[in-house]
């Protein structure tokens, strides 16, 4: 199969880190352009990997057949939309807007257009995920406890103005939710409480009647991150822990997910479906909350 050719939409530390040398690395992908608001960025990124800055969102349209992105989620929504709408193929980032509202405008332009998604989960593409999911339901789940807890919001480079604006729900938040509407079946009530720049806490109740809870934060005093869910049920218990894990998330699998649905015109499980359905379970999460 020919590669696809993609642009990259940002150059920060997320596209440096993981968006620009999965694409780069191929044979799947080729990188072909790169557009971001600070061009010197653009710039640097793009000559390391043997690609080229383009000077405007336009020109990344004509020279891609898909556009990936690593940008501030109400970026994303806007640019999305003119990709999709441009018969462009998208790898898109969660959350898939800041608003609910955003995300539909977002998921409607896919679904018009027909467009190949795919959602870069990036906990889904490790193998202890799926070793962990397939032991979770295994076990007729009855509850979970969940844990994702950082101070990246507070310093370095996650801090930043988007996440330090709305905190863990809507950055860390659609990780969580994902795992465990995928462990103990799909979510139908939530409940929480807290503030998501500070801490935040949910109750899940599930198809079937098992129970989640989780705690969120990215302001917690240390530099540590904790990441961990143990699901409960009558069978036994499993624990996700990938921080325990040093495999890492596997790009290569991410990226040839991606270019398996192109190529066959079929819409990922994690596409942007999931990601509007995480984003409906995060705004009734905020709903909660504020009543």
């Amino acid at each position: 199969m020919n590669p696809i050719a993609v642009g990259l939409v940002g150059a920060g530390p997320w596209a440096t880190m993981v968006h620009a040398p999965m694409l780069a690395a191929g044979p799947e992908t080729r990188l072909v352009a790169v557009w971001a608001r600070r061009p010197e960025a653009a710039r640097e990124l793009a000559h390391r990997y043997g690609s080229e800055a383009v000077a405007t969102y336009e020109a990344l349209l004509e020279r891609s057949d898909a556009v990936a992105f690593a940008v501030p989620p109400d970026v994303q929504a806007q640019l999305g939309i003119v990709a999709a709408r441009a018969g462009k193929h998208l790898l898109l980032e969660k959350p898939l807007a800041l608003t609910l509202d955003a995300a539909r405008a977002l998921a409607a332009a896919v679904d018009q257009s027909g467009v190949v998604t795919q959602l870069v989960l990036s906990y889904r593409f490790r193998a202890h995920t799926e070793e962990f999911l397939e032991a979770a339901r295994s076990l007729e789940p009855i509850g979970a406890l969940a844990e994702f807890l950082t101070g990246g919001h507070a310093a370095g480079i996650f801090a930043t103005p988007w996440r330090r604006e709305h905190g863990a729900l809507l950055d860390l938040g659609p990780h969580v939710l994902d795992l465990l509407d995928a462990a103990l079946g799909p979510i139908q009530h939530i409940t929480a409480r807290g503030d998501p720049r500070r801490w935040f806490a949910l109750t899940c109740t599930h198809a079937g009647g098992a129970i989640s809870q989780a705690a969120l934060s990215g302001t917690r005093g240390s530099n540590e991150t904790t990441w961990r869910c143990t699901v409960h049920g009558r069978r036994g218990t499993s624990v996700f822990d990938p921080h325990g894990d040093d495999r890492g998330p596997d790009w290569g699998a991410l990226r040839r997910a991606f270019a398996a649905g192109v190529h066959a015109g079929r819409p990922s499980e994690l596409g942007v479906s999931r990601g509007l359905r995480l984003q409906e379970l995060i705004e009734q999460a905020a709903r909660s909350a504020s009543a």
